[in-house]
């Protein structure tokens, strides 16, 4: 049995203008000690998806369907005591901004202490020792000191680390990181990511990484899924969906990384925006803004399936496969070469 597996999980929000179809039947699985990536633009789904997961929407305008099965257990028909059980403890998360996240007016030790009492039977001094022990495991420089201060007293890099901390203090068998490194700078970011992998080393943790960021993807993630306007479009190995990417969204987000030895005027980038979820295309999501779009994508959806060339590679597209090699091989030849 998998440690967590998504089956067909729709979640929908009730708004003034509509329904917002945010998430349209995305599944998947992941196991002990494996990282799974989760990329796409900005509104199609990624954290959304997650958040579902961990029973954090709001429920008065939210519904879910679908299947969130970790050891078994549907956590989308948890009872609110259940998730908070499981929050924090079995499953942790690390969000976007870790100063939203963090109450600034409480000291970060306390912060700590509280998220191990809440799970854990220990006294408060061994809450504390454990706190303190979190915080020199992610690398916090003078941690003996540091645990007084408050949030605003650390850097973003520092406040990251702290979330992460936070995260990992009650051992958590899966953890999902929803952007952990956004507005970081790039050495802070190799830092964490680091550390992230390192950690996983040393306790067997599952990650779901959320995040738009495909270099992100390529060093850490084992398997990658793409989602577009709510759904997968492509889902496959980080080595096969980098080396042999069959949907053109994959091909577009792919093709507009800048490369260094490129001269590079103006990024490339995917013509066109996402569709509005309240009113999506009846057909293929993405066919508004593919230049590969045939007759039939304005009108039928193009199902999840197996490639043809790897039966663990999984595509929503209605290219042959013929196509598909030549236009990822353009994409990729761009890529190597810098060429637009």
């Amino acid at each position: 049995m998998a440690l967590f597996e998504a089956r067909d999980i729709r979640t929908r929000f009730t708004t003034s203008d509509g329904i917002v179809g945010a998430v349209d039947g995305v599944s998947f699985t992941i196991e002990r000690g494996q990282t799974l990536g989760i990329v796409g633009e900005s509104g199609c789904g990624k954290s959304v998806t997650c958040l579902t997961i961990m029973g954090l929407n709001p429920a008065r305008t939210t519904s879910s369907d679908g299947e969130a099965l970790f050891h078994g257990e549907d956590l989308l028909q948890a009872s609110p005591s259940r998730l908070r059980e499981i929050r924090g403890n079995e499953i942790a998360m690390i969000f976007q901004d870790p100063m939203t996240s963090l109450n600034p007016v409480h000291k970060i030790g306390d912060q700590l202490v509280e998220a191990i009492l809440l799970h854990k039977d220990v006294s408060k001094k061994e809450a504390r020792r454990r706190a303190l022990e979190g915080l020199k495991e992610v690398g916090i420089p003078r941690a003996e000191q540091r645990i007084y201060d408050y949030p605003f007293q650390f850097s973003g890099g520092m406040r990251q680390r702290v979330m992460i901390a936070m995260a990992l203090v009650n051992d958590p068998q899966l953890l999902i990181a929803d952007e952990p490194t956004t507005a970081l700078d790039v050495t802070t970011q190799a830092q964490i990511l680091d550390l992230m992998a390192k950690l996983q080393r040393e306790y067997g943790t599952a990650i779901i990484m959320i995040t738009h960021d495909l270099g992100v993807v390529a060093e850490i993630a084992d398997e990658v899924l793409v989602m577009y306007a709510g759904r997968i479009a492509e889902q496959a190995s980080a080595e096969e969906l980098f080396n042999r990417p069959e949907h053109p969204y994959t091909w577009g987000l792919l093709g507009s990384l800048p490369r260094l030895e490129a001269d590079v005027d103006r990024l490339v980038q995917i013509p066109g925006q996402p569709p509005s979820l309240i009113a999506p295309p009846p057909g293929c999501r993405f066919s508004p803004r593919c230049s590969y779009r045939m007759a039939r994508c304005a009108l039928e959806r193009p199902l999840l399936l197996p490639s043809a060339g790897d039966p663990g590679h999984l595509q929503a597209c209605f290219l042959d496969h013929e196509t598909k090699t030549r236009a990822a091989e353009q994409t990729l030849a761009s890529f190597a070469t810098g060429a637009r």
